[in-house]
Order: C-alpha cells, then sequence, then structure tokens
C-alpha cells in the first residue's frame, strides 16, 4: 500500500493536529518518498513510535525530482512492502510533489490510502467564512510585479462568480505581497489571511482591502495563506 502521510505545519503541534492512525501506520512502515529527507527524519523522531531512524530508507521526492526517478524508486522497493509520502508540511498531494508518486501507485495497481490530517490550505478556507462550494488554489503569484499585479486582477474578476481564490507565497515575500494585495484590489473586496495555521500564534483574520490598509500586520518569514472574495 501507499499511505499518503500527512505532517505537522507548525512546531510541537502533532499531539493535537495528527490522528493516532498515523503512528500506527509509521511503526509498520520502512520506506518513504519524502520531500526533505532531513524533515522527514526529525518528524518520525519526534513522534517517538520506537523506530530506529538510521534503520529507514528515504527517497527524495521533490519538484524537481523526474518521473523516471520516481519509477526506479518502486523498483527499489522489496515487494509486499509498503511505502509512506511525507510532505515538507501538511498533506502530501495537496500542492505537493508527491502526487506523482500516487499516480505510478494507481498505475501499478497498489492501493493508495489518504490519511486525516492537516491542511492549511481547507483550514484558511474553511475558517475564512468564503464559499467552499467553488475555490480555486493558484498556488505561487507570479514574481515579476507587473504580471502580479494582472494576475491579483483576475483572481479578484474571479472571485466575483461567487468562486473563492487561494494562493500563497514564500515565507520571506509575504510582506511584498501582501502591499501588492492592498494596492491593487478594490477596497471593498475582501481578503482572508491565514498565518501559521495549527500554531500558538496563529492567525486567521478577514477584513476588506479597506479595512487591511488601516492595520496591515507582518508576515514576514511566517508561513500564510490568502484566500479573495467578493
Amino acid at each position: 500500500m501507499l499511505f499518503l502521510i500527512p505532517s505537522i505545519l507548525a512546531p510541537d503541534t502533532s499531539e493535537s493536529v495528527l490522528s493516532p492512525q498515523i503512528k500506527e501506520v509509521i511503526k509498520e512502515t520502512d520506506y518513504y518518498f519524502v520531500e526533505n529527507i532531513r524533515t522527514t527524519r526529525r518528524f518520525i523522531s519526534e513522534l517517538k513510535v520506537g523506530k530506529v531512524i538510521d534503520q529507514l530508507h528515504f527517497f527524495e521526492l521533490d519538484k524537481d525530482t523526474p518521473l523516471a526517478k520516481i519509477k526506479q524508486y518502486f523498483k527499489a522497493i522489496p515487494a509486499g512492502k509498503s511505502i509512506g509520502v511525507v510532505s515538507e508540511a501538511g498533506c502530501p498531494g495537496v500542492a505537493d510533489p508527491g502526487a506523482l508518486a500516487v499516480q505510478i501507485a494507481h498505475q501499478l495497481g497498489m492501493k493508495v490510502v489518504p490519511l486525516v490530517g492537516p491542511s492549511s490550505i481547507l483550514l484558511g478556507l474553511m475558517a475564512s467564512g468564503f464559499s467552499g462550494q467553488s475555490f480555486v488554489f493558484h498556488g505561487y503569484l507570479p514574481i515579476d510585479k507587473v504580471e502580479r499585479s494582472k494576475k491579483i486582477k483576475v483572481l479578484e474578476n474571479d472571485s466575483k462568480k461567487g468562486q473563492t481564490q487561494i494562493f500563497m507565497e514564500t515565507p520571506f515575500r509575504n510582506n511584498q505581497l501582501l502591499d501588492d494585495l492592498l494596492s491593487s484590489l478594490a477596497p471593498s473586496t475582501f481578503l482572508c489571511i491565514a498565518c501559521n495555521v495549527t500554531g500558538s500564534d496563529e492567525f486567521i483574520l478577514t477584513k476588506s482591502i479597506a479595512d487591511w490598509k488601516k492595520q496591515k500586520p507582518d508576515l514576514h518569514k511566517k508561513p500564510t495563506m490568502f484566500l479573495l472574495s467578493i
């Protein structure tokens, strides 16, 4: 089986956000496709399930891993052994390169088992007050300032259809993105900022652009989801 194993979004939250099933699966799993080997080793160690980390097998699967390489990973794992897929943060396969492993697993006739865990995309949507019937996750917006401004206008227009627009940025560029949102969007457009979701300093708030301009938060180096609605 291929187990999709969610990891934590914020430090020291495993006991509160992960289901007991995750520990049970990790106890029985020795082979892993992971976005970051070092992070995953630390994650499994902190769960204290009795596994000897140096006896586990990790295959790196990030956004640059070619499909042919992932197929080689599958061939290197003994027949009958289950595999875990672990993202850098949150749920594997959702805005995550682990989806490629899932595709191959289906082609090989393996059973794919998604486990319950935190997703900053869905948790932000749940807490935004925006439409959960129709929504789109865009990942990262263009880095170029002009192109990003154009994209923001497109998202704002799409939100007029009743569709929630969700996107993110590299944490150290959050403040620049927020500045662009405040300068590009109409004052009446609503923006939800979901910052450090599940963390002790979690911050999730929805306000109009006009109100955000009155008191702008500092999001520098803080994992954040941005959601738009009219």
